[in-house]
């Protein structure tokens, strides 16, 4: 949504706050990280890579060989996504900002569907699934303590404007 205005389709706060948070950048300004393509490096050694949207398809998928369209009748498109290595784990990673009541809200409660989607996916390549939200500072506000709540009992995770 924009402030005062109209809804989500047309506005480009969301999409500037995704480009705050990009993992790749976080990731290589941390000392000991060093991000080259979709690889990530800790101390030159090859820790873990990095799929935004559609790569996590045209490159992770089809490097498992794990053919999307038998397990799912919809693609999910993660904002970002990070596969560590050491426990052969997928993070999703969905980034959500806000300014004003709107759709996000409701977002925010399918993160138990969407968590048991990519473990469907997943399973046949025996790879992990964790579900992370990064929010920005509007859902600090009580009003968001229930889903907050639920987000959690369901085994997935949210962080608070952590790369701002």
């Amino acid at each position: 949504m924009i402030k005062d205005g109209k809804g989500g389709g047309n506005t480009r706060t969301g999409l500037v706050y995704e480009g705050e948070v990009d993992l790749k950048t976080f990731l290589d300004s941390k000392t000991g990280y060093e991000v080259s393509g979709d690889k990530v490096f800790y101390n030159e050694e090859l820790v873990a890579r990095i799929f935004k949207k559609n790569s996590f398809y045209a490159v992770f998928l089809k490097e498992l060989e794990v053919d999307w369209s038998k397990y799912l009748s919809k693609r999910l498109m993660p904002d970002d996504s990070i596969f560590v290595l050491l426990n052969n784990t997928l993070f999703i990673i969905e980034c959500k900002f806000q300014q004003v009541s709107g759709s996000v809200d409701e977002k925010l409660q399918t993160c138990d569907f969407k968590k048991k989607q990519y473990q469907k996916l997943l399973a046949p390549a025996n790879v992990d699934v964790e579900y992370i939200y990064l929010l920005s500072d509007w859902f600090r506000h009580s009003r968001y303590k229930d889903v907050l709540d639920y987000i959690i009992s369901v085994n997935c995770h949210y962080y608070l404007n952590i790369f701002l």
